[in-house]
């Protein structure tokens, strides 16, 4: 498991990931809301921990980011306020589960546990194809065994590709599953992510261009160059 701690003390937010490697859970941590952010659009976590008092986006800002994005990341919402009103806005933004400071080690242990475990219940099948795997639930990706980092942008073009099973799917269908509603119709976002995405899975170029009809996951990788975005 591998969670992102959001705490804007560090001595608590070093105790609390130290602690938690002892429990072998592997933790990030962000003093700020705005590195929080920066971590979670590049990095797949099961779970976030988040203060709700922190410097930049607030606790309840990323997650309501964290919520509109689709991603399914539980969300354990830590506070130093007990009232019933505080915990009921959190819940109403997304929180999963809520714990109060000071806490144990031990309970946020056995609250990140079970929110894993809930988690697990409804867990996407891996999808694999032409050497690549796809775990939509850890949201990470293999190329030939090899880890492949991809923002999540990119990894929300490659997943809409791997579920088409070598089917071509358009630029303007791929605008409109992968990015929201708010998106230009007009933009050439899906042409440079595509090729930013081609990049970073390296040769052979699994992804083809079917030109003036879109892309297609290419089930026998060429080592050709991919003939433009």
């Amino acid at each position: 498991m591998r969670v992102l701690i959001v705490e804007d003390e560090p001595l608590m937010a070093e105790a609390v990931r130290d602690g938690l490697r002892l429990e072998a859970i592997a933790a990030d941590i962000a003093g700020d809301g705005d590195t929080a952010l920066e971590l979670l659009s590049i990095n797949s976590y099961d779970i976030a921990v988040l203060d709700r008092d922190v410097p930049g986006p607030s606790g309840d800002e990323i997650a309501r980011r964290i919520v509109e994005s689709g991603s399914g990341i539980p969300i354990l919402m830590v506070t130093a306020a007990d009232r019933i009103d505080d915990k009921a806005s959190g819940f109403e933004l997304g929180a999963d589960d809520y714990l109060t400071k000071p806490f144990e080690l031990r309970e946020l242990v056995l609250r990140l546990r079970a929110l894993d475990r809930r988690r697990a219940h409804h867990r996407p099948p891996v999808r694999e194809i032409a050497g690549l795997r796809l775990d939509p639930f850890r949201r990470e990706v293999y190329r030939d065994g090899r880890y492949v980092a991809l923002t999540r942008k990119q990894f929300a073009v490659l997943e809409v590709l791997v579920a088409a099973e070598g089917g071509v799917i358009s630029a303007e269908e791929l605008l409109e599953r992968a990015w929201d509603e708010n998106a230009d119709p007009f933009t050439n976002a899906v042409r440079i992510t595509v090729s930013a995405l081609r990049k970073r899975l390296g040769e052979p170029w699994l992804i083809a261009t079917v030109p003036g009809v879109g892309y297609r996951i290419d089930v026998e990788p060429s080592t050709e160059g991919p003939g433009g975005a």
